[in-house]
C-alpha cells in the first residue's frame, strides 16, 4: 500500500511541474466549474418553477423529464469536454516542450467543435441510458449499472485526449481510447486513482483543519473572523479541486503520450510511469 502511495504522490509530483510551469493551466477547470453552474441554474431553475419534478418518483418517470434530462446532459458535457480540450490541447504543447497560453488551449478546442457535441451527445446517451436502468432496478441491479458505468468511465478516459490529438470522429474516438487502455494498462489505472487518492486525503484535511478554526472563530463571537475563517476554507477548498482538475488534465495528456509513443514528455520519466501501471499480460 505504501508502495502504490508513493508511486502515486511521484506521479502527482510530475504533474504539478508542469502545472507550475503553466499556471494559466487552472484557468479552464475554474471556467469550466463557472459555466457548469451557470448551465445547471439554466435548466434547473426554470424547470423547478413549471413544477417538472413534481409528483416524480422512480417508478414512474415521464418521457418529458428524461427529454429534460437528456437536454442537460448534452451542454453539460459540451461544456466539460470544452475546456477539458483546451486544457489537455496546452497541456500536450508543454509535455512536447512548447510554451502553450490560455489562447492555444481555446484555439485547439475551438477546431475540435463537431466532435467535442459528438462525444457530449454520445455520453449524455449513455449517461440517460444508466439514469434510466438505475431507476428501475433493485439493489443489485443497481449495482451492476453501476459497474456498467465505471467501465465505460474507463474506456472513454483517453477519448478527449485522442479527439484532441487525432483527426477522428467521437465514435472512433472512443473505440481508440478502449484499444489504448486495454494495449497497455487494461483497467489498472492507479495513477488517477493515486491523484484522487491524494487529494481526498487533502480534502479530509482540510474539513478537519478547516472546520477546528472555523469552530474556533465561532468561538471567539468576532464576525469579522468569523467570516474570513469561513471564506479561507471555501477558497482553500475550490484551490484543492481547481488543482486536482488540472492535474487529471496534464496527466491524461501524459497517459496517451506514453501509450501512443512510449514517452510521457517533458516532466514526466518513463520508469516511474512503468512502475505505476500494472501492465495487462
Amino acid at each position: 500500500m505504501f508502495e502504490k502511495f508513493s508511486q502515486s504522490w511521484s506521479l502527482v509530483k510530475a504533474s504539478a511541474s508542469v502545472l507550475r510551469s503553466d499556471k494559466e493551466l487552472l484557468v479552464f477547470p475554474l471556467l469550466s466549474a463557472i459555466s457548469c453552474i451557470l448551465v445547471a441554474a439554466t435548466f434547473f431553475v426554470p424547470a423547478i418553477f413549471a413544477g417538472l419534478f413534481s409528483g416524480l418518483d422512480r417508478e414512474n418517470m415521464s418521457p418529458v423529464f428524461y427529454v429534460f434530462l437528456f437536454a442537460f446532459y448534452v451542454v453539460q458535457y459540451f461544456v466539460i469536454i470544452f475546456f477539458n480540450s483546451a486544457l489537455i490541447g496546452a497541456a500536450m504543447i508543454r509535455l512536447n516542450g512548447g510554451d502553450p497560453t490560455v489562447a492555444d488551449g481555446f484555439r485547439i478546442a475551438m477546431s475540435k467543435l463537431p466532435s467535442i457535441l459528438g462525444y457530449a451527445v454520445i455520453a449524455a446517451t449513455v449517461g440517460v441510458i444508466l439514469r434510466a436502468l438505475q431507476e428501475r432496478a433493485g439493489f443489485i441491479g443497481r449495482f451492476v449499472i453501476g459497474l456498467i458505468g465505471l467501465a465505460w468511465t474507463v474506456a472513454s478516459f483517453l477519448v478527449v485526449p485522442v479527439l484532441v490529438s487525432q483527426d477522428i470522429g467521437p465514435i472512433d474516438a472512443v473505440k481508440r481510447s478502449a484499444e489504448l487502455l486495454k494495449k497497455t494498462w487494461g483497467e489498472n489505472l492507479i495513477g488517477t486513482a493515486g491523484i484522487g487518492l491524494v487529494f481526498g486525503l487533502g480534502i479530509f484535511a482540510l474539513i478537519f483543519v478547516g472546520g477546528g478554526l472555523i469552530f474556533l472563530a465561532v468561538s471567539s463571537g468576532i464576525l469579522a473572523i468569523t467570516i474570513t475563517a469561513i471564506v479561507g476554507v471555501v477558497i482553500a477548498f475550490l484551490l484543492l479541486i481547481l488543482i486536482q482538475a488540472a492535474l487529471q488534465g496534464v496527466y491524461a495528456a501524459a497517459l496517451y503520450r506514453y501509450a501512443t509513443e512510449g514517452d510521457a514528455g517533458e516532466g514526466f520519466d518513463k520508469g516511474m510511469l512503468d512502475a505505476a501501471f500494472k501492465v495487462k499480460a
